[in-house]
C-alpha cells in the first residue's frame, strides 16, 4: 500500500515540472502601468500637489467646424470711419398734414379767427397788495391730463408742448433763456429745437468676423410725453378801485427730465421761457381735450384763465427775504405740499378779511 501512495506521488511531481518548464520557455509580454494627469492649476501645479502639465493639448474640433477661433486683440482699430446716419421718419413736433377735406360734420372757421379778451387794466396805485407764486403742474395727474392729448388736427398736434413748440419754430412767440425768469434773453429757434433733440448715439457695426467695420452716429427721437412738467410764474394782486384780487400769469416753463447714460435719474431742469401775455393770442386758437363733450371744448387760453388745472406752490415771495424754493428750506415732500396749502390761504385771506361780516 506504501509502494502505491509513493508511486502515485513520483507521477504528481513529474507533471508539476515539467509545466513549470513549459511556462518559462514562453516569452512574457511588456505591460506598462497607466498613468493619469491631474488637471493644471493656475499656480504652476495640480491641487493634489502634482506638477502642472505645460505641455499644449490638442484642440478639439466643434460638431458645427473648428470653433477655435483666434482671440479678437482689445487693441483700438485705427482708420475706423464715422458715419453720421440722417435722421429718418417724423415726429409729434413736425408740422402735421393739414386734411384735404372737412374733417368734421360741421364747419369750424370761428377758432381761427378767436381772439383773447384784453385784460383789465389795473393802475399802480389801485394795486395795494402783490403776491409773486411760482407753482408747477404736473401733466400726469388727471385733471392735467388734456395737457397730454396727443391727436393730430389741422392746426397741429394737440400736446401742450408741441403747441408751444411749434409757436416758437413759427416766430409767433419768443422764448427766453431759462437761467433767470425774468425774460432777459430771447432765443432763437433753432436753439430751442437743440435742447429739446434727444441726443446722439454712436453705435459700433461689426463684420461676420466680429471686428469693428464703422461707427454710426445715430440721432436720437425726442419724445413729447417725456416733457410732463410745467412752471408757472403768477402775480396775485388785490385791486382797490375794483375791490377784487386778480391774478396773472406771466410766464410758463416746461422742465425737462434729464438721466445719465446709465439711466439714473439726475433732476428737473427747465428749458425756457414763454412770456404769456404774448402767448394769449396763440393759445386761444387751440382747444383743449374735454372727455365729456367733444364740442364744448375750451380753449387753451380760457383753460388758464379760469384756472382749469390742477397745480402745487413751489415757490413765493411771502415771508421769503433769500428768494428761496421750498426745497430748499423744507425736504420732506409733503410738508413742502402744506406750505404751499398755507401760501395759497393766507393770499385768498387776505381779501376775505377786508370784509366785515
Amino acid at each position: 500500500m506504501k509502494m502505491k501512495n509513493l508511486g502515485i506521488g513520483l507521477v504528481a511531481l513529474l507533471l508539476i515540472s515539467s509545466v513549470d518548464a513549459v511556462a518559462q520557455t514562453q516569452p512574457r509580454k511588456k505591460t506598462t502601468k497607466k498613468t493619469t494627469t491631474q488637471p493644471s492649476s493656475g499656480y504652476g501645479s495640480s491641487g493634489y500637489g502634482a506638477p502642472a502639465n505645460t505641455q499644449q493639448q490638442p484642440t478639439q474640433n466643434s460638431a458645427y467646424g473648428n470653433n477655435n477661433q483666434p482671440q479678437q486683440s482689445n487693441q483700438p482699430q485705427a482708420n475706423i470711419p464715422i458715419v453720421v446716419v440722417p435722421k429718418s421718419g417724423n415726429n409729434s413736433l413736425d408740422t402735421v398734414i393739414p386734411s384735404l377735406r372737412n374733417d368734421a360734420s360741421i364747419e369750424r372757421n370761428l377758432i381761427k379767427d378767436r381772439q383773447p379778451l384784453a385784460y383789465e387794466h389795473i393802475r399802480e396805485d389801485d394795486a395795494v397788495y402783490r403776491q409773486r407764486v411760482w407753482r408747477e403742474i404736473d401733466t400726469r395727474e388727471k385733471m392735467n391730463l388734456p395737457f397730454r392729448y396727443s391727436a393730430d388736427e389741422d392746426n397741429g398736434n394737440q400736446r401742450f408742448i408741441a403747441i408751444i413748440l411749434k409757436a416758437i419754430r413759427d416766430r409767433e412767440i419768443t422764448a427766453f433763456d431759462a437761467n433767470d425768469d425774468r425774460f432777459t434773453t430771447p432765443l432763437t429757434p433753432a436753439k430751442v429745437m437743440e435742447a429739446f433733440a434727444g441726443g446722439v448715439d454712436t453705435v459700433p457695426v461689426y463684420d461676420m468676423q466680429g471686428n469693428i467695420e464703422r461707427y454710426e452716429v445715430r440721432t436720437r427721437e425726442f419724445d413729447p410725453d417725456s416733457i410732463y412738467q410745467f412752471r408757472i410764474k403768477e402775480e396775485w394782486v388785490f385791486d382797490k378801485e375794483s375791490s377784487r384780487m386778480f391774478v396773472r400769469i406771466l410766464g410758463i416753463c416746461p422742465v425737462k427730465p434729464v438721466y445719465t447714460t446709465q439711466g439714473t435719474f439726475v433732476g428737473m431742469f427747465p428749458m425756457f421761457w414763454v412770456y404769456y401775455p404774448d402767448a394769449r393770442g396763440v393759445l386761444s386758437r387751440y382747444e383743449a381735450f374735454n372727455g365729456k363733450n367733444f364740442g364744448a371744448r375750451m380753449t387753451w387760453e380760457e383753460l388758464f384763465e379760469n384756472r382749469m388745472f390742477s397745480s402745487y406752490i413751489t415757490k413765493s415771495t411771502m415771508d421769503n427775504p433769500y428768494d428761496r424754493r421750498l426745497k430748499d428750506y423744507i425736504k420732506d415732500p409733503i410738508l413742502r405740499l402744506l406750505e404751499g396749502e398755507n401760501i395759497k390761504e393766507k393770499i385768498f385771506n387776505y381779501e376775505q378779511d377786508l370784509w366785515p361780516y
